[in-house]
């Protein structure tokens, strides 16, 4: 045990041995390249690079759905939440891990069935093609890079605290460096690549997960009661810490607050680009369905995992010490870590850390890039006409200009609060995507005057309220502490902007003008969606599917629903 809890805190050096960081890092990376390179092999087509062939079990994606929803802020942010605030950490992560219940049962199934690389294949199955399109691709680049600018700066941060770089400079270079092999896994495996770099990543998180929490525990002889016990006598807010309060229930407007994360955290999930466009990647819908199960089964595992880990720094480290660290909160696992198992166990946990950061980011900007080229480039420039491998080398080029771009971002963020990003990404993200799907799976008459109202409005709304929120300015946390023109009062618009991109969409839908066919258009997307006939399935002849293949059965669907509805009954 370490004498001087203080001690933890090395701050002109860092913590431990930035050598043993290094080289477990380096490890890793070797490891994906060597993998990335061997998958990249059997690239051939446009179904190879945006949805790996469509080949991948649900075991498979449900470990990278893992692996991409588990980031560095969910390890780290959500560890550090626990250990300073106790009950109401522990409530931040539960609200993430229930919104994979929504994915599993209004998303999964019936986007893997309607649509084939993004998520304006499902919008513009039934809608407008190039105005939804375009609000699609427009939320989704917004979306994905506001994230990957999060997440790219938040490796500024950790190489800020785990390798004693404290200057610009370096964590320039490293953010740089960061960007630079996830461009490399984008450009050479595709979704491949850069879903066997989230399998080992998830593992490695799991694993790191595992011993940690189980040394913890270990320490205390396996006795909860007594975890909690001595985190309760470490912290000075006492007993305080086990109950609910701390952060999110000072005052009435806190607790409006955190309803609004809530809200954002539950629906945020199953909104997120990249996490949609991994329904893609199985043959079928049965495996979409299990993939979330895996998803569901290793995240509440890990976060289970989390809450033992902040408990645990709560009462080996300490609140105070954590908070006078380098990085704050942040740090309270890699404190732990170090308390633990000295440097070697640090070293393992800073490495898993950079590659969550690396695998996450792999993932926003696949997204990012197979957007922009299937549904603006292919789809509204050259209106349908563009061959699968010109589609693709665009998706390989933009990979190259998102991953630029997020490099510089994440260079001009070094030092801000960049949790406003991923806030800002889920409000967006839940704001205009969840409205607009739910509407056009479940809806009939949906049109696409009410999804560009939804999309573009809920992505309005969410962005000015956060820009005018005590996020961005007018608190000392804020991205702009010495600033103040904060007129909204939550950190969070969830509470706001989703419902109100949902009124959105009904208003546009009911005032604005309906779609030509849109009756028989939603027959077939409602055959396709509970049956999944016409789909693409794991070959790479899905390449030439085309997106409305049941005209037969869409008829007969339609005159059966024109059937029941002028009888008036409930249709089965």
């Amino acid at each position: 045990m370490v004498s001087n809890p203080l001690a933890l805190s090395a701050a002109p050096n860092g913590l431990g041995s930035p050598l043993t960081t290094i080289t477990v890092f380096g490890a890793f990376v070797l490891l994906t390249l060597v993998v990335v390179f061997r998958v990249a092999r059997a690239n051939q087509s446009a179904a190879d690079y945006y949805t790996g062939g469509r080949a991948f079990t649900g075991a498979q994606n449900g470990v990278a759905l893992a692996g991409d929803y588990l980031s560095a802020a969910a390890f780290l942010g959500i560890a550090g939440t626990v250990a300073v605030f106790g009950y109401d950490g522990m409530l931040y992560a539960i609200g993430s891990f229930v919104g994979w219940l929504f994915a599993l049962l209004l998303i999964a199934e019936w986007l893997r069935n309607t649509g084939r690389y993004t998520m304006g294949d499902v919008l513009s199955f039934r809608l407008r093609r190039r105005p939804v399109r375009a609000a699609a691709a427009t939320s989704t680049l917004l979306v994905s890079v506001l994230y990957l600018i999060a997440q790219i700066a938040g490796a500024g941060g950790l190489v800020a605290l785990l390798l004693g770089i404290t200057g610009k400079a370096g964590q320039a270079l490293v953010i740089a460096v960061v960007g630079g092999l996830m461009i490399v896994y984008v450009l050479v495996g595709g979704m491949k690549g850069t879903t066997w770099v989230q399998i080992l990543k998830a593992c490695a998180l799991m694993v790191t997960g595992l011993v940690l929490s189980f040394w913890a525990l270990g320490r205390h002889g396996f006795d909860v009661s007594a975890l909690l016990g001595q985190a309760a006598e470490t912290s000075p807010q006492g007993d305080k810490v086990l109950a609910p309060g701390l952060q999110y229930g000072r005052t009435e407007l806190s607790k409006i607050d955190f309803i609004s994360l809530s809200l954002a955290a539950i629906l945020g999930p199953a909104s997120l680009p990249h996490i949609l466009m991994r329904f893609y990647t199985v043959p079928d819908a049965k495996q979409a369905r299990k993939s979330v199960v895996w998803a569901i089964w290793l995240i509440g595992a890990f976060f289970l995992m989390v809450l033992v880990i902040g408990t645990a720094a709560t009462a080996l480290v300490g609140p105070e010490t954590i908070m006078k660290s380098p990085g704050a909160s942040n740090s309270a696992a890699p404190l732990l870590a170090f308390r633990l198992g000295g440097e070697l166990l640090l070293g393992i946990v800073a490495a898993v850390a950079f590659a969550t950061i690396l695998a996450v980011v792999a993932g926003l900007t696949i997204t990012a890039s197979a957007s922009f080229a299937h549904d603006v480039y292919a789809n509204i420039v050259k209106r349908g006409s563009a061959a699968p491998a010109e589609e693709v080398r665009v998706a390989r080029r933009t990979a190259l200009v998102v991953g630029v771009l997020g490099i510089l971002g994440g260079i001009v963020a070094i030092g801000q609060n960049v949790a406003v990003l991923v806030a800002l990404a889920f409000a967006v993200g839940a704001s205009a995507n969840m409205p607009s799907l739910v509407y056009s799976l479940f809806w009939k008459r949906f049109t696409t005057s009410g999804a560009l109202w939804s999309m573009y409005g809920g992505m309005s709304v969410a962005i000015v309220l956060v820009v005018f929120s005590p996020a961005v300015s007018g608190a000392p946390t804020s991205m702009l502490p010495a600033a103040d023109f904060a007129f909204f009062p939550l950190a969070n618009p969830g509470i706001v902007s989703i419902p109100l991109s949902f009124l959105l969409g009904a208003l546009g839908t009911w005032f604005g003008r309906r779609d030509a066919g849109d009756d028989r258009l939603y027959a077939e997307m409602e055959v396709r969606a509970l049956t999944g006939a016409g789909a693409p399935r794991a070959t790479t002849a899905a390449d030439t599917d085309e997106t409305r293949p049941l005209p037969k059965v869409a008829a007969h669907f339609e005159s059966r629903t024109t059937a029941r509805h002028r009888a008036r009954q409930p249709m089965l």
